[in-house]
């Protein structure tokens, strides 16, 4: 009899050879009669079982071994693919950093000085330094917001990608949530809270609210308010909320005056129509800058950059 101790220390492997000898010698003991004295001979023990315990210890390694080889094979696609897609953003921004305009390819709204664009994945992979070097009549783009989460759980595929280039360039940024109204404001806040690090210099965070995807307005606000509350709560700072005018004055109005607006107005030519005041206005969404390859939307801060910069966190 092996002692409690003794099994415990031993490998999975010998504890199921040792429970199987036991089992099947117990199982498959034979008595085999005298035949002079009619009395049981034995006892002997069949071998049997010492068969079958060994071909399950070798099934057994066998099975862990392949679960090892999937493993590896999984793991190994999938550096695999992350150098595949480094290769590809790397060849990609090489490219784009020769795409140039001679000039944005819309109207800049004039008596504004501080100039910028929100992108996300659909722009692709983009070249932040040619963006920030490009030059039009004294105007640069000084900001940049970046689609960060949707949802629950979903991040853009191109955030992080976006959020760490656009620092080193020297870019002002920010990081927006898409809004779903059909999900619990309070989860979606921390799906954006989980994704995005917010540092100095940073603009504060935005919560995107456009669709009601039919959800009554009553919930649509109780629902922003949650991941408003949360996200400030978390950050320290007051949200900004963007959306159009037509849906901040059909389904949020007086209840969210109090945050910061990023306005949606297009083919206005000097400032969005709207009764509150507003922080940034969205004016056209077909822009070009150098070093991207699509269309991008247009924004400028209702300020001059001093006001601007005490937007930005301090801490």
């Amino acid at each position: 009899m092996i002692p409690f101790q003794t099994l415990r220390k031993l490998s999975l492997e010998k504890r199921l050879n040792v429970s199987c000898r036991l089992k099947f010698a117990i199982c498959h003991v034979k008595l085999v009669l005298n035949t002079e004295s009619g009395k049981p001979r034995g006892p002997y023990f069949d071998r049997e079982g010492d068969y079958i315990c060994s071909r399950l210890v070798i099934l057994m390694v066998k099975k862990k071994s392949r679960i090892w080889k999937i493993v590896v094979i999984i793991f190994s696609t999938a550096i695999i693919t992350m150098l595949i897609v480094m290769v590809y953003q790397w060849v990609v921004e090489k490219r784009i950093s020769f795409v140039e305009y001679r000039e944005f390819g819309i109207q800049i709204p004039v008596n504004y000085t501080v100039h910028g664009i929100d992108v996300s994945k659909y722009q692709d992979v983009i070249n932040w330094q040619s963006v920030k070097n490009m030059n039009v009549e004294d105007v640069r783009i000084s900001f940049v917001f970046v689609k960060a989460t949707e949802g629950l759980g979903n991040e853009d595929q191109m955030f992080g990608r976006n959020w760490k280039k656009l620092k080193e360039a020297g870019l002002i940024r920010g990081a927006y949530h898409y809004f779903i109204p059909t999900k619990s404001g309070k989860a979606q806040a921390e799906n954006f809270i989980n994704s995005v690090t917010l540092l100095p210099g940073d603009l504060p965070p935005v919560l995107d609210i456009e669709q009601t995807y039919g959800v009554a307005p009553e919930k649509i606000r109780q629902r922003a308010k949650e991941w408003l509350q949360t996200v400030q709560a978390y950050y320290g700072t007051a949200p900004i909320i963007y959306t159009n005018v037509d849906f901040y004055e059909r389904y949020l109005k007086d209840e969210f005056d109090g945050y910061l607006l990023w306005a949606a107005h297009y083919l206005q030519p000097a400032q969005p129509r709207i009764y509150r005041s507003w922080s940034f206005w969205q004016h056209n969404e077909r822009g070009r800058v150098n070093g991207c390859y699509t269309i991008v939307d247009f924004d400028v801060f209702n300020g001059d950059s001093l006001e601007f910069r005490k937007l930005l966190l301090n801490r």
